[in-house]
C-alpha cells in the first residue's frame, strides 16, 4: 500500500493535479507513510518534469504547474517532518526573491522550482523584496546561497544593496550570492560583487552546485 500511496503523490506532479495535491498528501500522513518518502516522492515528479524541460521535451508551463502542485501538498507533509524532528536530506538551502520595486516572478520561480528539484531546500521570499528582508532571512535561515533576481533596469542597483547590505552586518563571507535577470551580464554581476551569474535558469542551478561543491546529506 505504501508503495501505490507514494506513486499516487509523484503522479499527482506529473498530472498536474493541484486540485488533489493536498488532499493526497494529507491522507498519505494520515495513514502513517515516512513524510520523508512522502517528501522525495514529490521531488521525483518535478525532478522528472526538470529533465524534460531541461530535454526540451516539456515548456514553462509544464515546469511552472508541477511547481505549484508541489507547494499545494508540502505543508502538511514538512508539518510532518517537523513534528517527528526528521530532516530533510539536502545539497544545501537558498534563499531566493525577486528585488523590491519588481514584481516579476516567472524567472525567479524557474530557479526555485528547478533548485528544489535538484535537491535544494529552497527559501522563497517572493517579489518586491527589500534589502533587509533578504538579510534578516539569510540569518535567520543560515542559508549557503542568496539568489537575487532583478528584471527591470531601474532596479538592478537593488542587488548591489542587498551585496553591500550584507557586507555591512558582517555575513557577506559566509553567503554566496548568485544574481539573474534580463538586464544582467557578467560584467555588472562582477561589479556589484556577486558570486555568479546565470542568464538562464538552468545556468544558475548549475553555478549554484559549482558554488557549493557539496553532495547530498543523509537522513537524520
Amino acid at each position: 500500500m505504501e508503495h501505490e500511496i507514494l506513486a499516487g503523490l509523484k503522479k499527482t506532479v506529473l498530472d498536474y493535479d493541484i486540485e488533489k495535491a493536498e488532499s493526497i498528501a494529507k491522507d498519505a500522513i494520515s495513514k502513517g507513510l515516512d513524510p520523508l518518502k512522502c517528501a522525495e516522492a514529490l521531488t521525483e515528479g518535478i525532478r522528472q518534469i526538470g529533465e524534460g524541460f531541461e530535454k526540451g521535451d516539456l515548456f514553462l508551463v509544464d515546469l511552472v504547474a508541477g511547481s505549484e502542485v508541489v507547494k499545494k501538498a508540502l505543508p502538511p507533509i514538512h508539518e510532518e517532518i517537523t513534528r517527528r524532528g526528521q530532516k530533510t536530506a539536502s545539497l544545501g538551502k537558498v534563499v531566493l526573491g525577486t528585488v523590491f520595486g519588481d514584481i516579476h516572478s516567472i524567472g525567479k520561480d524557474m530557479v526555485a522550482t528547478l533548485l528544489f528539484a535538484n535537491g535544494f531546500e529552497v527559501i522563497d521570499l517572493g517579489v518586491n523584496v527589500r534589502s533587509d528582508s533578504f538579510i534578516d532571512a539569510i540569518k535567520k535561515s543560515e542559508a549557503n546561497v542568496l539568489a537575487i533576481s532583478a528584471l527591470l533596469t531601474t532596479t538592478v542597483m537593488e542587488q548591489k544593496n542587498v551585496i553591500e547590505g550584507l557586507g555591512r552586518e558582517g555575513i557577506r563571507p559566509n553567503v554566496k550570492v548568485i544574481v539573474g535577470g534580463a538586464p544582467i551580464n557578467q560584467e555588472f554581476a562582477d561589479s556589484i560583487g556577486a558570486d555568479g551569474y546565470g542568464s538562464t535558469a538552468l545556468e544558475g542551478v548549475a553555478i549554484v552546485k559549482s558554488l557549493l561543491g557539496t553532495e547530498p546529506q543523509k537522513h537524520a
